[in-house]
C-alpha cells in the first residue's frame, strides 16, 4: 500500500506505544513529504466511519499533517471514543491529499448546481464563523445535490437549507489513497 497509508498507520501505532514516527527517514526516501500539503485521514471499521480528521488549507509539511491528522482521527475525533488496539488491527485507512481550494462565484442555487461536479469536487461551505467541508468521497453516500448540501449545512450548524443564505463556497479535489485497493 502507499507510503501515505504506511505513515498514517505508523503514527497511530506510535501513539499506542508512546514512541514517534521517524519522519526524517521518510522524508529522505520521499522528498515530496517535505512539501506543504493539506490532507485528510479517514478510518473505517467494517465499512463504517471510525474517525476522520484533516486540514483544508496546507499549513505544514505533508509528513507533519499526515501524522497529526492520523493520530487525531484515531484518538481525537469528537464523534467517537478513542481507538482501541483491537480496533486498530481491524481498521482500514484512507488518505486524501487536497488541492488548494478555489472560491466558486455563483448567483444562485441553480448556477451552483451547474458548477459543482459530484464525485469530483470536495466542497467547503462558509458563512460568517460557520464552516464545514465534505470530501468528494461523501458524494458516494449523498449523491444528489440537495441532500449533499442539506447535510453540509447541518454539519456547519446553519440548518438544512444553507444555500438560502448564499454562503461562500469553495471547491477542491483529492488524490485518494486506500488500503488494500489496487485501483489506486
Amino acid at each position: 500500500s502507499s507510503v501515505y497509508i504506511q505513515i498514517a498507520k505508523n503514527a497511530i501505532q506510535a501513539h499506542f506505544d508512546g514512541t514517534v514516527v521517524d519522519k526524517d527517514r521518510y522524508v529522505s526516501m520521499y522528498p515530496e513529504l517535505s512539501e506543504k500539503k493539506a490532507c485528510f485521514v479517514t478510518l473505517t471499521l467494517h465499512g463504517h466511519l471510525r474517525g476522520c480528521i484533516g486540514s483544508i488549507i496546507a499549513h505544514q509539511i505533508l509528513i507533519d499533517d499526515l501524522t497529526s491528522n492520523a493520530v487525531s482521527a484515531a484518538f481525537r475525533d469528537p464523534r467517537f471514543s478513542p481507538l482501541s488496539r483491537t480496533e486498530y488491527s481491524e481498521i482500514s485507512v484512507e488518505v486524501s491529499l487536497l488541492t488548494h481550494p478555489k472560491e466558486v462565484v455563483y448567483q444562485d442555487q441553480n448556477e451552483l448546481k451547474q458548477i459543482i461536479r459530484p464525485h469530483i469536487d470536495g466542497v467547503i461551505l462558509r458563512l460568517n464563523n460557520h464552516q464545514a467541508t465534505f470530501l468528494p468521497q461523501v458524494w458516494d453516500e449523498l449523491s444528489d445535490f440537495d441532500s449533499f448540501f442539506a447535510h453540509l449545512g447541518l454539519k456547519a450548524g446553519i440548518g438544512s437549507d444553507p444555500l438560502s443564505y448564499h454562503p461562500e463556497i469553495y471547491t477542491y479535489q483529492v488524490d485518494k489513497y486506500e488500503e488494500n485497493n489496487d485501483e489506486y
